[in-house]
């Protein structure tokens, strides 16, 4: 026969037990995370310290500079349109002979020697072109040398000791690398803007032989000849055109499809711009 004593002890045995598990779950619980203070973040990818392109900026773009260029009026080039009878006849104004001027933008490659790169577009059929620096010196340029099918002109301008920005490989670019462009769009000033790298090795148009490298990054007018950089502040490109569905060039502007000549393309440009010299 069981024991009365031992019953009635069996409840408060179960009620001891059932308090004990309470305080054990809470503590437990307490050590659980809770919410999303624990949950994992964004990733942060490499980058310039404290989350801002400002050191890279800093840092880089001092080399990039002003292209300013005289061009000949097309009205001066017209034969008839030199007589002052043949102006008044079609409405010519006189103004309409002065020389045009235009901007664009540049980088300087070599520091010591002042040499400095930039679209063909950029300075050709100019009679006069000046480099200005982003403290604001100013120097004459005289072309090194010209490549024309690939839209690359390699100038010189009389200053050593200027700050440069460093060749990349753009060979080793992938689609989504984050890149930064400098230059000096509608001739604002210098400007900064970055995005990403949408393509590589893309051609402008059936039958073209160049490659480009596509890029988000805004670029607009007078942007031609600056920079595009890594995050690591080499010079990966040189902006060279952009797509508008705009047909005309003064009213064309970003649309997020830019694109730039490969760096590695500059490299062979300027070797042999400086093996021209020394021949």
């Amino acid at each position: 026969m069981a024991d009365p004593r031992a019953r009635s002890a069996f409840p408060l045995l179960l009620i001891l037990m059932m308090a004990v598990a309470a305080v054990i779950g809470g503590v437990v619980a307490r050590m659980l995370p809770i919410g999303s203070d624990d949950a994992p973040g964004p990733r942060v990818l490499a980058g310039p310290s404290d989350d801002s392109l400002a050191p890279l900026v800093r840092k880089t773009a001092p080399a990039v500079v002003t292209i300013s260029t005289l061009l000949p009026s097309p009205a001066a080039q017209n034969p008839l349109l030199q007589d002052p009878f043949f102006r008044r006849y079609f409405g010519v104004p006189d103004a309409a002979l002065q020389p045009a001027m235009a901007a664009g933008s540049g980088v300087i490659v070599d520091g010591q020697r002042g040499f400095v790169i930039t679209n063909f577009h950029v300075v050709r059929n100019a009679t006069a072109v000046e480099v200005t620096l982003k403290d604001g010196r100013k120097y004459p340029a005289e072309p090194l040398g010209v490549a024309p099918d690939l839209d690359l002109a390699v100038l010189r301008i009389g200053a050593g000791n200027l700050p440069t920005l460093p060749l990349g490989d753009s060979g080793k670019l992938e689609v989504g690398d984050y890149v930064v462009a400098i230059g000096n769009p509608f001739g604002l000033g210098q400007t900064v803007t970055s995005g990403i790298v949408s393509a590589t090795n893309r051609p402008l148009g059936q039958g073209d032989s160049r490659r480009f490298i596509q890029t988000d990054a805004p670029i607009n007018p007078g942007n031609s000849g600056g920079a595009l950089l890594n995050l690591h502040g080499e010079l990966v490109g040189i902006n060279s055109a952009l797509f508008s569905p705009s047909m005309s060039e003064s009213s064309a502007g970003n649309v997020g499809i830019g694109f730039a000549i490969p760096s590695n393309v500059v490299k062979q440009v300027l070797a042999e711009a400086e093996k021209a010299k020394l021949q």
